[in-house]
Order: C-alpha cells, then sequence, then structure tokens
C-alpha cells in the first residue's frame, strides 16, 4: 500500500511527522508523495493558534476528498487532535483514525490494527475538555528516531531535544497540548546526531520550546551549552544551530561556547514577545525590559558578528497605543537582524484570554504592519552593512536558468530567514556543498554574491 502525508505546523510536529513515516517504511510500505495515488493518508495537524486549526481542519476536508478516490484510509495525528479529540470525532466522521500526542508511544501498534484488521478505533476519553490542566505527556523511547525518515533534504535536520513547555506563559495552549518540559538524556540525542551525520547531514539545528531549559529538569542545571560542544566534536557535522532560547536562560557559559566553537553559528533565537514591562508581566513572562536590553548587548559585546532574531506579538489584551509605540520605538532602537511579528490569538483555556481588554482586530493588524514596516528598513539597513563581507555558503540549489547558485549562510536558518544568490558565472553545478563567496548586494531579504 500507497502512503501520502501532510506535516503542518513547526518543525517539532515535522520530526513526529518523519518518526511516523519512518514506521511505514521500515514496515515495507510504500510512502507516495501525490494523495491521488496513496491508499492511506496520513495528516500531522497543528493546533497552536486559530489560523494553524483553520489550516488544519480544511487541510482534513481536503484530503477527505481523496477518499472518494483510491485512499482507503485517513489518519490525522497530532496537536489539533490532542486539544479537540472529543470535538473531532463528532465533526470528522471521515477520518479513520485519531492519534493524540500522549498516544505517541503506541502509535504503530494503533496504525497497524486499523490496516490489519480494518478496525475504526474511535473511543470517547474526555481529555480534550481538560484543556486547563498541564499533564506530563510519556516520552516517546527514542529508538524510534533511529528509523526516522529526512524529509528535510541532504543538508541538514532537525533534532528535537527536549518535549513540552513550563513557562506558562498567559498567551500559548502548548504546556496544555503537550505538556511541561521534558529533556532527552544526553547520550539519546549525541546518538541520534551521530546517525544524522553517518546520513551526511552537514547542519544539525537544535530545536526545543525553549532550548535554554535544556538538562534542568534531569541533571539539575541548564546542560544546553555542554550539550553543543558535545555535538560539535561529531566530525562529520559542520554547522550546529539552536532555536528558540528564551532570554532568561541565556548564561555566560552558553554565549561563550557559541563565541568560542567555530561550528556553532552566532545566531540567536531570542523570542521576546515585547517590551512593555506592564505587557511582559501580563504576559507572565520572566524577564522585563532592562533584562532583554542587557542581554541582547551582552551577546553583541561579547561576538561582534552574531546574528539576533526574535518573535514579537502585537495586539495583547491590554496593549495601549503607549504600550506599542514603545515597542515601536524598541525595535527601531534594537535594530534586531531578523524579527517575526504575530498578531495575538485568543486561545482556548489560557490565561490572556480570559483577559479583559481585548484588542480589536483591526488594531492588530494595524499594529503588526507597522512593526513589519520598521523592520523591513531595518533588516534593509543590516544587510547593506554586510557588503563587501566574505562568508562561508552551504549551496542547496541552483536557479532554473543556471544563472545563480542558491544558498545559506551560517546566519540563515532554512525556510525562515533569507537566502543568498550567487552569480554563477561559469555555471557550476555545485549542489550539496560549501563554498566562499564574498557579498556584493542585497534584494529585499536576501543576498547577492559572487564566488571567491
Amino acid at each position: 500500500m500507497k502512503v501520502g502525508f501532510v506535516s503542518l505546523g513547526c518543525s517539532k510536529n515535522l520530526i513526529d511527522t518523519e518518526i511516523a513515516i519512518g514506521h511505514f517504511k521500515n514496515n515495507n510500505y510504500e510512502i507516495e508523495n501525490d494523495p491521488e495515488k496513496a491508499d492511506i493518508i496520513v495528516i500531522n495537524t497543528c493546533g497552536f493558534i486559530e489560523s494553524a486549526k483553520e489550516e488544519a481542519i480544511n487541510t482534513i476536508l481536503e484530503m477527505a476528498e481523496y477518499k472518494k478516490k483510491k485512499c482507503k484510509y485517513l489518519i490525522v495525528m497530532g496537536c489539533l487532535v490532542q486539544r479537540y479529540y472529543e470535538e473531532l470525532l463528532k465533526s470528522l466522521p471521515e477520518v479513520d483514525l485519531f492519534i493524540k500526542i500522549d498516544e505517541y508511544d503506541k502509535l504503530w501498534q494503533k496504525i497497524e490494527k486499523l490496516i490489519k484488521e480494518n478496525k475504526v478505533e474511535k473511543t470517547t476519553t474526555n481529555t480534550s475538555k481538560k484543556i486547563t490542566e498541564i499533564k506530563p505527556l510519556p516520552m516517546p523511547t527514542y529508538n524510534e528516531f533511529y528509523e526516522r525518515i529526512i524529509t528535510t533534504g541532504k543538508d541538514f535536520a532537525y533534532l528535537k531535544i527536549g518535549e513540552g513547555c513550563s513557562n506558562r506563559c498567559t498567551y500559548c495552549a502548548i504546556p496544555y497540548i503537550r505538556g511541561p518540559f521534558v529533556s532527552r538524556k544526553m547520550e539519546e540525542i549525541i546518538e541520534e546526531a551521530k546517525i544524522l551525520a553517518n546520513k551526511g547531514i552537514k547542519e544539525i539545528i537544535i530545536i526545543a520550546q525553549d532550548t535554554t531549559k535544556y538538562g534542568v529538569d534531569i541533571y539539575g542545571e541548564p546542560k544546553l551549552a555542554e550539550l553543543l560542544q558535545k555535538i560539535s566534536e561529531i566530525q562529520e557535522i559542520k554547522w550546529i544551530r539552536f532555536l528558540y532560547s528564551y532570554p532568561e536562560g541565556i548564561t555566560d557559559e552558553l554565549i561563550h561556547t557559541v563565541k568560542n566553537n567555530e561550528k556553532i553559528c552566532k545566531y540567536f533565537d531570542i523570542p521576546i514577545q515585547h517590551i512593555s514591562d506592564k505587557i511582559l508581566k501580563r504576559m507572565n513572562r520572566k524577564t522585563n525590559k532592562k533584562q532583554i536590553e542587557e542581554i541582547t548587548e551582552k551577546i553583541r559585546k561579547e561576538i561582534p558578528n552574531v546574528t539576533l532574531r526574535t518573535s514579537l506579538i502585537v495586539g495583547f489584551p491590554g496593549e495601549t497605543q503607549e504600550d506599542f509605540e514603545e515597542l515601536e520605538q524598541f525595535v527601531e532602537k534594537a535594530k534586531f537582524d531578523k524579527l517575526g511579528a504575530f498578531m495575538y490569538s485568543k486561545e482556548d483555556g489560557t490565561p490572556a484570554a480570559k483577559l479583559p481588554e481585548q484588542i480589536h482586530g483591526n488594531t492588530k493588524k494595524s499594529r503588526y504592519n507597522k512593526i513589519m514596516e520598521i523592520q523591513q528598513k531595518v533588516s534593509n539597513e543590516n544587510l547593506k552593512r554586510k557588503i563587501g563581507q566574505e562568508c562561508e555558503v552551504l549551496i542547496e540549489n541552483i536557479s532554473f536558468d543556471g544563472k545563480f547558485l542558491i544558498g545559506r549562510t551560517k546566519q540563515d536558518v532554512p525556510d525562515i530567514d533569507g537566502i543568498i544568490y550567487i552569480k554563477n558565472n561559469n555555471k557550476q553545478k555545485i549542489i550539496d556543498q560549501f563554498v566562499k563567496a564574498k557579498i556584493v548586494d542585497v534584494k529585499d531579504y536576501d543576498l547577492i554574491g559572487e564566488l571567491i
């Protein structure tokens, strides 16, 4: 039988999808990219914010249409299922099997039962009604990762070092969906990194909801710096980066490790969400404006060539015009190299959903546009300062006409940040290789370079 997959949401979700693909491939199923030819379609859903939920439902309904043709089984897993299991059971009879995140340790048994015995399991458990209760989820036995099928190509792969989140930000549903933060054992992570390296992966991207919390729950202290150092000792790995490091967890040890290790990208992704102390407190964030300014200044002082990325939320309940203007001024002054903004999404069961002074949608949209306009100018100024610099580039593609090699520098996360176009005057077909380039121009959020 042929199996097709749709993976929605974040890179952490993508890893879960890759494990599921590995299960099917290990059991001699054929992976099929065209849903029209698939006997089984598996959708891994996101349930983080309203737009993600809408996308998930629309995708399920779209894939359900293929059951009128060749598709025999439609399987839906992931965050949306964990969060709204009961409701989905009632409203989507087209789906043959729903798999919650807390059932991932039995994932293949459930799928096998459906396919081999043709038994559709649809039992109600009332778990989705406990949205305000945070419970630990069973940590997968990471032997499953050894069968994981990498879907991101030959050059890079994500490596999950923990599950869930314990920060309890008032706007966020992730702790209710995936439970409190649970670290993986370091030896298991190192073993998986070696397996990825043996497959030819050149860049490892460390992910968790908050990577700076890694190790605290099982070792009694943060262990991210030590983990990065040990992964860097794997000879075949050329680049290492880590994403989502909350400002309060960035230690001197971590900064020094990034500074002094050539393999670790000089890149900090620091989600600060806002800069107004009043709003930060309402969000239940663990830092204030002064601390955020101090940590960004310290990183830049220690690592002058560092790239800083952040994410912001506009339109949080109670955000006054004065709060927003303070945020605008900060974005202009802080000059983050990369910045993403989101309009606040009112999520069921989260404390922020009950806060007074909810902001009108038009106001949120207006504020989002203003922030992104400011950042576009900041980004362009930052990129122009790179003209004349030399950098290492990982070539990942060639333009259709062959005139440009397309790649990324150490300062660019795949699928999130910009790319670099390198003039291919000699019509070389270099892919999956590292080259040296000189930056000669910029275009929007991308760089233009030439081979050295």
